[in-house]
């Protein structure tokens, strides 16, 4: 199974008032296992930074000035995602922005582009109601450490966010992978090339008698109902 778990910073909350995305970070994850496989990209996106947002990710728009624009990484965006199911947290967020770049781009959007999209945020409101689950409430929960997480940033958080989903669903394809998995090396057991052949033990006379005498009984106390004299009969 391959995911990309991935987060967005943008200029500010409502691409529907001509916000833009200026950061997108995603990692791999293959069958569980962080991959080391990174999409990293900041973003000029040819408007002003809100200073709401400032504040949250310190992304300025001297700093974006001489960026790419979002046309030209699109297509390697694309090539990253493809075909994977996506990890977000609070994906309506995100995937609303992101599709709204894509119509720009006359692209297809995420759900013909990717298998699916999970929300972490939704499945930690199911795992913990009535908590904060903020990524940082979800870290200190699961101990992850994110005290490198002075701003927003998309590719830490990703990473963070990686951290989280594998924490929040560990234990859900243990059997099945412990099913899947071969016997370690050493734990083998080698049956012998040759096997002696097997001793038969038949009951003696006396022993015969001893197995009667005991059904009788169990005949006489269950009225008639013994069952192994039955299967005798």
């Amino acid at each position: 199974m391959r995911q990309i778990v991935l987060d967005t910073e943008t200029t500010g909350l409502d691409h529907r008032m001509g916000d833009r995305i200026i950061e997108i970070g995603c990692v791999e994850l293959l069958n569980r296992k962080l991959t080391g496989q990174r999409f990293h990209r900041y973003i000029n996106p040819e408007r002003e930074v809100e200073a709401g947002a400032l504040a949250v990710h310190g992304l300025s728009n001297e700093f974006l000035q001489d960026k790419p624009r979002f046309g030209e990484i699109v297509a390697a965006f694309l090539d990253f995602i493809r075909g994977a199911e996506l990890i977000i947290h609070n994906a309506a967020f995100d995937t609303g922005f992101l599709d709204n770049e894509l119509a720009l781009q006359q692209q297809a959007p995420l759900g013909r582009i990717c298998t699916g999209i999970v929300d972490t945020l939704k499945m930690a409101r199911e795992l913990h109601p009535g908590r904060r689950n903020s990524l940082d409430a979800l870290c200190e929960r699961y101990a992850i450490d994110n005290s490198g997480r002075t701003l927003h940033g998309a590719l830490l958080d990703a990473e963070l966010l990686a951290e989280v989903y594998l924490a929040m669903t560990r234990g859900q394809e243990t059997l099945l992978m412990e099913l899947e998995s071969p016997p370690a090396e050493g734990l083998r057991t080698a049956l012998p090339a040759e096997r002696p052949a097997l001793r038969v033990v038949r009951a003696s006379a006396e022993e015969q008698a001893e197995h009667e005498r005991v059904l009788a009984e169990i005949g006489q106390e269950s009225r008639g109902n013994c069952l192994w004299q039955e299967r005798q009969a």
